[in-house]
């Protein structure tokens, strides 16, 4: 019997895809579904080699075909109209849209095509099937590849709303609510997380809503195939795009389909001329995965200042037992017992995640480390709020104790800690003593003359040391953040209309080290335009051929003034603590290109006339200690708890610079390896070495050059892949460690920016001026007095802020590195702006206040 290229089957088959049957059953229930046919899988396998792999799936698939057939049969389905009609190509593959695993967002989809182009689109969704990211989603689902896809044909709905629904809470798992997501026109822009959208809620309480500002909507272009983004009116921007009768409408849909299908749906809808038509339905993977794996909920807002955008295997993994081991010593220090941190051993091991090559915070296991604290359970509402907790978690019975234990625990504690306190200024000058011996030990070996076993030896005994020797950094950022806390109660306490006072208390610590580089930079910069022959060198040749001349003996006082600035701070750069990252003093090269753009840009420091930030602080004391003239006891404490504070916070930032050196040791070390590993034509270049996992380092001896080669290749593939993928969101919750699309991607934690933007005030001024976004500095040569938004900084920024009017960043505490920095510089800064990336772009102009938080955005590019 001849096989149909296209059909429209009356019972489900696997050979369809569970899109395809899924449409089936909507059919059978009597639901409104547009006009449709599918291709089935065995179209698309019968041009393919029956030995199909990953190596050479790419070439296959490049030689589909369309069978011509299939158009001929369009009539049938469609009408004699069908050539004039657009559809919707969509993916059914045979495992999507499963009661597992739903591929939400995996596959291609094509909307609006005309008949013209139908041949192209489904080559491109058949051709879906061996993306990246496909790939990437079957491997951590544990899944084989599968080839095999059927292709829906679907009429096009001209849509006037569109969106999904939830037939129960997919967060709480509570079956007695339904949760609807709505925007105008299709639902393009809501699906990929771009546009705004309405939220409903429908209980037996009635409907609770959220009402977004909906500036754009996506609709079928006019006259043309494809889809168009098109301004909202402005009056229909904050209207509800569904009335109550639709919420209901949709509610007592997905109540029937609940019924019938046995398990709770995920819909995606769309109403056309007042007609609500049925897209296509899934099963909420996630009400079936809960019942098994542990809530979890990821969170890279903090972390993000240390490593942005993609980290190696070999950093994650390094950084992860580091995390595990001063993490298990600063809870010793704060009291908990041994016999409780052995038992929790697993929470140590996992307070990170790596999320598509993004290090991620894992809150719950941070969370559990927060209850082993003595004094947890007498004060757990005072404790989560010291520590920056938002969401509260029930634990059970694990982390309880009597309150006869806990307070004895809490009062040994406090004991404890008060002569930790006592002993922090001695104990950090012994630790910087003891680090800078063994830093300039190390630096004193050239690994280059050292055998791999050799290397491994040195950094076992390095890693030793740096684990057992940090309790110093440890203990001062605990009492830092303790004292910070303090003074800012007490700050608005006496000034409760003042919301950043206690950060200009804190501008103008002349010893933090972070913003000496700068310093150093501009002095270099300096005596190269004092010197007109090396000033012609660095105007006219590439910073290579500079170093070049240099290195021979040429202009021997630059020269010292670069090296003795690499020994000092060559390791401060963007990325330091990444260990893949190649720092000034990997190749010097980098810092000389700094130095040209610095030159070129004619960037100059910002406060050696001005000393704007000695007078943000002598403004902000005199007007505390003006209201304190009557209070002397007040007055004297609260230049007790400043001066702490100021001496806690700057240690703070200094003893983080301990730590990128210590990991620029590390980074030499492994860098070292991958040259030898090179050399044997084991690797194709040094830096692969970080593909590996600390472990398979450790043990390099246990694997063939072959597993370390095939380990490398598949593992540069996948981060290769995880680059060209949507970076996922800031917060978002898994059940156990399942990082799909549907997870990563969801804005269920994901606060919704108000109509104002609004941060964290960290250094008081108001700037007036246009936005520069930058996502890499290394792309940025200077930002002309525009204002510096992004989403993160690390210390390496630092050299770009000179050239900014104001700096406002999406990520980050009072406590973070450019809330600290730009206090030190007098720049106005403003971190913590929910949604900022989403709501500026370069070009904007803004108003921003770096005392309230406030930005006002004045006209839109």
């Amino acid at each position: 019997m001849k096989k149909l290229a296209i059909c429209k089957p009356q019972r489900t088959s696997k050979n369809l895809g569970g899109k395809a049957n899924n449409l089936i059953l909507l059919e059978q229930f009597e639901v409104q579904v547009p006009q449709w046919v599918v291709i089935p899988k065995e179209i698309m396998l019968e041009q393919l080699p029956e030995n199909l792999d990953s190596a050479n799936v790419v070439d296959a698939l490049d030689k589909l075909e369309v069978p011509q057939s299939i158009f001929s049969s369009m009539e049938v389905f469609f009408g004699p109209n069908y050539r004039n009609i657009n559809y919707a190509v969509r993916s059914s593959a045979v495992d999507e849209d499963g009661n597992n695993h739903s591929f939400a967002g995996q596959f291609e989809t094509k909307l609006n095509v005309n008949y013209d182009e139908l041949s192209e689109k489904i080559i491109e969704v058949w051709k879906s099937v061996a993306s990246n990211h496909v790939l990437s989603y079957r491997k951590e689902n544990k899944l084989n590849n599968n080839y095999g896809m059927a292709v829906i044909i679907q009429e096009m709905i001209q849509a006037d709303v569109s969106g999904v629904a939830f037939g129960m809470d997919p967060v709480s798992g509570n079956t007695s609510k339904k949760v609807i997501s709505a925007v105008y026109g299709l639902g393009e822009g809501l699906v990929s997380g771009e546009l705004n959208a309405d939220n409903y809620t429908h209980s037996i309480d009635g409907i609770s809503k959220n009402i977004a500002i909906k500036e754009n909507a996506y609709y079928c272009s006019q006259n043309d195939s494809g889809i168009s983004k098109l301004k909202v009116k402005q009056d229909d921007q904050v209207k509800e795009v569904l009335n109550e009768h639709q919420v209901v409408e949709i509610s007592k849909l997905l109540d029937k389909l609940n019924l019938k299908t046995g398990k709770p749906q995920d819909i995606e809808f769309a109403y056309a001329n007042g007609q609500l038509h049925l897209l296509q339905t899934r099963p909420i993977t996630t009400s079936n995965s809960k019942t098994k794996e542990e809530y979890n909920l990821w969170d890279n807002s903090n972390i993000i200042e240390s490593y942005p955008g993609i980290t190696t295997p070999l950093t994650f993994t390094f950084i992860s037992k580091m995390y595990e081991a001063v993490y298990k010593q600063l809870t010793k220090l704060l009291g908990v017992s041994k016999s409780q941190i052995i038992a929790n051993d697993e929470v140590f091991k996992n307070t990170l995640g790596l999320v598509r090559g993004r290090v991620y915070y894992n809150l719950i296991n941070w969370y559990k480390m927060l209850a082993m604290v003595p004094g947890y359970s007498l004060n757990a509402e005072y404790m989560e709020t010291m520590m920056g907790v938002k969401e509260s978690f029930d634990l059970g019975d694990q982390y309880t104790m009597s309150k006869t234990k806990a307070w004895f625990r809490t009062f040994a504690m406090l004991y404890n800690m008060i002569k930790q306190h006592i002993a922090l200024p001695r104990n950090r000058r012994k630790f910087q003593k003891s680090l800078n011996v063994r830093l300039k030990n190390y630096r004193d070996f050239d690994f280059s003359k050292m055998s791999v076993a050799e290397i491994i030896d040195r950094y076992r005994k390095f890693e030793s040391t740096l684990l057992k020797e940090w309790k110093a950094p440890l203990v001062n950022d605990f009492f830092s953040m303790i004292w910070f806390g303090m003074l800012k109660k007490e700050i608005e306490k006496l000034f409760p209309n003042e919301s950043n006072l206690h950060n200009g208390l804190l501008c103008g610590s002349k010893d933090i080290i972070s913003v000496q580089p700068i310093h150093r930079t501009f002095e270099i910069t300096k005596m190269i335009k004092n010197d007109p022959i090396v000033y012609h060198l660095f105007e006219n040749v590439s910073a290579k051929e500079i170093w070049a001349e240099l290195t021979i003996g040429s202009h021997p006082q630059i020269y010292l003034a670069i090296t003795k600035y690499l020994e000092d701070f060559g390791e401060r750069c963007i990325g330091e603590l990444k260990l893949e990252t190649i720092s000034y003093n990997h190749d010097p090269t980098l810092f000389v290109q700094l130095l040209k753009n610095y030159l070129a840009n004619k960037v100059k420091p910002k406060n050696n006339q001005n000393n704007i930030e000695d007078k943000i602080r002598q403004e902000a004391e005199h007007q505390v200690y003006s209201k304190l003239k009557n209070r002397p006891f007040k007055k004297w404490w609260l230049k007790k708890l400043i001066s702490k504070t100021r001496d806690l916070v700057s240690n703070r930032e200094n003893l983080r610079y301990e730590r990128t050196r210590a990991f620029g040791i590390v980074r030499s070390m492994f860098f070292s390896i991958g040259d030898l590993l090179k050399k044997q034509e084991v690797i194709q270049d040094a830096s692969d070495i970080f593909y590996l996992e600390l472990e398979e380092i450790l043990e390099l001896q246990e694997l063939s050059n072959n597993e370390i080669i095939t380990k490398v290749k598949k593992r540069k593939a996948e981060f290769a892949a995880y680059q060209l993928q949507e970076q996922p969101k800031e917060r978002f919750f898994t059940y156990g460690n399942t990082f799909t699309d549907e997870y990563i991607y969801s804005d269920q934690k994901i606060e919704k920016p108000k109509a104002d933007l609004q941060g964290i005030g960290c250094c008081p001024g108001q700037v007036k001026a246009k936005v520069q976004v930058v996502m890499d500095p290394k792309n940025v040569e200077s930002l002309n007095g525009d204002i510096l938004v992004t989403s993160s900084t690390d210390p390496g920024w630092v050299t770009l802020f000179p050239s900014a009017s104001a700096i406002i960043v999406e990520r980050g505490s009072l406590l973070s590195h450019s809330a600290i920095v730009s206090r030190e510089m007098g720049i106005p800064c403003i971190v913590g702006v929910d949604g900022l990336l989403r709501s500026l772009k370069t070009g904007d102009e803004v108003l921003m206040d770096g005392n309230t938080g406030k930005i006002t955005l004045l006209n839109k590019k």
